[in-house]
């Protein structure tokens, strides 16, 4: 036992004086909204970065020097590439080289809202065919518990390599927030739980170099428990406001009046604010990473199905506005009536459209007949069912001829007292408009 502890102690020992010395090689499997960003902190510290992913075309645009992300200037990039400290390769033979290895791919839900996890297991079998003695394992995209220990710990120690004892591995979940200028990569604090408590140490070592504050969990499962916490918490309190918002309407309130008034207590209230849907990668599927492994446990998550209930109905429930709005004021159905739909992208002043719920309202509309064109200071283009669809230029001509312009995503690129004063009516599904003096008797409010 004795030489086990040793032998474990020296591993550990040597690869954390690697981390902290910055000779440590540090590899980040998937080059996307978290593995970038990541990236970038790891390089500005002095880490030699490689980042393997299995598109092309990105990786010649990392390797040139060139983002394709929000929160990733081009300069930040060409920094790092120039510098010697980041390439970008689809070699997964050099994943053998490397010291320390972040998984950041996409996990996905099926059909059926089943955990795709295809692409972590994809992954961590690339990394096993390459794992040596002495390398730090973690996994930051987002699952269920359990995921860590029950699929990814026997897959890399199929070789007899030992977790805690040959190798390291921990979870430690990704809080991007696309678009944050305040809380980023760099300063928001990191979780991290190991397979046992000197994965954990590792782990938290090597993300000290970058992070300021580092919260070290008991285990996997308490790590990957935390993140489907933090975004639960937001899609059923976001599930509520939707409701609460349909309920205002019934009862003929103002329902972000009633919200800016109760955000006036300073204790014991939270604001959250209605709108088309949820979008993002994170909030509409998270949640249903839990309920699918409670599920197994013979345990009904209410709360998380209800308020996925509630939010995916938002599109039809704006939708159906729309269709009263229209014939109120024009006595028009949607069927062949023209509107416009500013903003494409699922939050505010970024270019992703995942799991936008602005893309489900234009799709309600077209079939219910509608003639549909877009704005999207971000979005250029979008595919549309496999043909481009592309962003229409903001003129007044346009505005004015429009039966009705409806606010989908609050760019704050946009002049909406302008917006308001050209349109012939206005349905507002963010309070976009809320600084808007005149004319406000064109718009209709979610």
């Amino acid at each position: 036992m004795a030489k086990k502890k040793t032998r474990e102690g020296k591993v550990m020992q040597e690869l954390i004086g690697r981390i902290k010395d910055r000779s440590a090689k540090v590899g980040v499997v998937g080059l996307g909204y978290v593995g970038l960003p990541l990236s970038v902190e790891l390089a500005r510290v002095g880490f030699k970065v490689t980042g393997f992913d299995i598109s092309q075309p990105k990786i010649k645009l990392l390797n040139s020097g060139k983002s394709y992300i929000d929160d990733v200037p081009d300069a930040h990039v060409a920094e790092m590439v120039d510098s010697g400290y980041f390439k970008a390769t689809d070699d997964n033979k050099l994943l053998a080289k490397m010291d320390a290895i972040s998984i950041c791919v996409p996990t996905p839900l099926s059909k059926t809202k089943d955990p795709d996890v295809s692409y972590i297991l994809a992954a961590v079998d690339e990394v096993q065919k390459q794992l040596k003695s002495g390398t730090l394992v973690v996994l930051e995209s987002t699952t269920y518990p359990g995921t860590t220990e029950d699929l990814i710990l026997p897959r890399l120690e199929v070789s007899g390599m030992k977790a805690g004892t040959d190798f390291f591995l921990a979870f430690s979940p990704e809080r991007v927030d696309p678009g944050n200028p305040i809380f980023t990569t760099k300063n928001t604090p990191r979780v991290v739980g190991g397979i046992t408590p000197a994965c954990t140490q590792v782990a938290k070592t090597f993300y000290e170099q970058t992070i300021p504050q580092i919260h070290a969990v008991s285990s996997t499962q308490a790590a990957e428990m935390v993140k489907l916490l933090e975004n639960t918490f937001r899609s059923v309190n976001i599930g509520l406001v939707n409701e609460v918002a349909v309920m205002c309407d019934r009862l003929n309130l103002d329902v972000w009046e009633i919200i800016d008034a109760a955000a006036s207590k300073p204790f014991g209230f939270m604001p959250f604010y209605p709108g088309p849907g949820l979008g993002g990668h994170c909030i509409p599927i998270d949640p249903h990473y839990l309920s699918w492994k409670l599920k197994s446990l013979n345990y009904y998550a209410r709360f998380i199905e209800l308020a996925g209930e509630i939010n995916s109905q938002m599109p039809e429930y704006v939708v159906d506005r729309i269709g009263q709005l229209l014939n109120r004021r024009f006595a028009k159905s949607i069927n062949k009536s023209s509107i416009l739909v500013l903003g494409v992208a699922y939050k505010p002043d970024i270019k992703d459209t995942r799991e936008s719920p602005a893309l489900d309202v234009i799709k309600l509309l077209e079939n219910k007949g509608a003639r549909i064109q877009y704005n999207d200071p971000f979005i250029p283009e979008i595919d549309w069912n496999g043909s481009m669809r592309k962003s229409v230029k903001l003129t007044a001509a346009l505005v004015r001829k429009t039966d009705l312009t409806v606010i989908l995503t609050h760019h704050s690129a946009y002049d909406y007292q302008w917006i308001v004063d050209q349109s012939r009516a206005v349905f507002d599904a963010r309070n976009a408009t809320k600084g808007v003096k005149k004319n406000r008797n064109k718009i209709v409010l979610l």
